[in-house]
């Protein structure tokens, strides 16, 4: 143990280790309890109890592990109040043993891995694909039910129901919480792989809230994804690792120090992160090689081309139009018909873009997508069309629920009120 630390100073540092450690401490005592609801609450009594006993004994030389150990014992509490200790005593006590022995050989790796066996679980094909994404996002990420919610356009009792399924299921199903066998990995990569994208994309881009990213996410996502590429090596999850690693790179330029937005075209290139570069790139073209280009590779390769442009001029949009119409064609969403619609406005100018974009929305699936109204506004505003620019982005301004982002769609109209 370390010597007592000051109390302001314990809280200060249990709170980061919660935002860090709080999710892999869950995930341990998940896989020891195998009850959500259970875990949840030992979780946050074993943080109660770290705040009285550090500032009391100091910090303990391996926090997460002194929170697993105190989670256990904290279960054993509630089932005892609960009357249930009796009836659930031995088969507690025989996964107790089995996390202590692990721990007692490999302690931080084992406690490490317990997330990648959570998610996997929440991925288990006996759940359904409409509760494996959410369950993930809530449970492995800490996701709040209203955050999720969002992401997902449905309401948030809807969510709550079928998260509440979801533990259900694995609770009853009895689902192991494990990292399936190498023959089961291939059928168990997509869902595995979506959730991980998912993942990241909220921390690169965060549906709500003060902060246009979350660095703890896309931080989990990337870690998530070398492990699962050392599981198995496919070109997928390979390409799904360079484009995390790619985007991951221009963190540091998208934002002003005061956090607000900073467009792609108007960033500092030199604060993009050169090593992630180096290995998404390399990584992409491992990717490419193998011949069999998904969805996540495509991405990739649209990732690398902006990262190999020096500046924003240089930047090959023919190319990166022609990764999109092949993205387009394997994998079509209006997602992906929006961002190629930017792409072709970039390389063939506003109109044919705006084109696009207009009969996107006149299918009316990105009707309450705030992006799809601020890059129709953006085109609107550089063909000189005032009005409807302004009507353009009073739509996304009602329909964005970030602050970064509202900030720089009010600072855009009130740059076409200035002209």
């Amino acid at each position: 143990m370390d010597q007592p630390t000051p109390p302001t100073d314990v809280r200060t540092r249990i709170d980061a280790i919660y935002r860090a450690e709080g999710r892999r401490v869950f995930a341990s005592l998940v896989r020891l309890v195998r009850d959500f609801d259970l875990a949840e609450e030992a979780l946050h009594e074993a943080f109660a109890a770290a705040v009285e006993k550090w500032g009391a004994d100091g910090m303990p030389d391996n926090p997460r592990a002194w929170l697993v150990s105190t989670g256990r014992f904290k279960v054993i509490d509630a089932l005892r109040r609960r009357g249930h200790l009796t009836a659930l005593h031995p088969e507690l006590t025989q996964r107790a043993a089995e996390v202590a022995a692990a721990n007692a050989v490999r302690a931080s790796e084992d406690i490490e891995d317990d997330r990648l066996r959570l998610v996997f679980a929440c991925c288990h094909p006996a759940l359904d694909r409409s509760v494996q994404v959410p369950l993930t996002l809530r449970e492995v990420c800490g996701l709040t039910t209203e955050e999720i919610a969002a992401a997902f356009l449905t309401a948030p009792a809807t969510m709550a129901q079928r998260l509440v399924r979801g533990k259900a299921k694995i609770r009853d199903a009895g689902i192991p919480i494990t990292v399936p066998e190498a023959d089961q990995l291939a059928d168990r990569l997509g869902a595995m792989l979506a959730v991980v994208y998912l993942v990241f994309n909220e921390g690169y881009a965060a549906t709500s809230g003060a902060a246009l990213t979350r660095p703890d996410l896309s931080g989990e996502a990337v870690r998530l994804g070398r492990l699962v590429t050392e599981l198995l090596p496919d070109p997928e999850a390979v390409g799904l690792l360079a484009l995390m690693l790619l985007q991951e790179s221009r963190r540091p330029a998208r934002a002003t120090p005061e956090g607000d937005v900073v467009l792609l075209a108007d960033q500092d290139r030199s604060l993009w992160n050169a090593a992630l570069i180096a290995e998404g790139l390399e990584l992409v073209g491992r990717a490419l090689n193998s011949g069999r280009a998904g969805p996540y590779t495509l991405q990739a390769a649209i990732a690398a081309a902006h990262a190999r442009a020096r500046t924003p001029e240089a930047t090959d949009w023919n190319h990166i139009t022609r990764l999109y119409d092949a993205l387009r064609a394997a994998h079509p969403s209006p997602v992906v018909e929006l961002n190629r619609a930017v792409a072709v406005a970039m390389r063939d100018g506003p109109a044919a873009g705006l084109a696009l974009i207009d009969a996107i929305l006149a299918q009316g699936a990105l009707g309450t997508y705030h992006l799809a109204h601020a890059a129709r506004a953006d085109l609107l505003r550089r063909l000189g069309d005032r009005v409807a620019a302004r009507a353009a982005y009073e739509r996304a301004l009602a329909l964005v629920r970030q602050e970064p982002e509202r900030r720089f769609l009010m600072s855009r109209l009130a740059q076409l009120e200035r002209f």
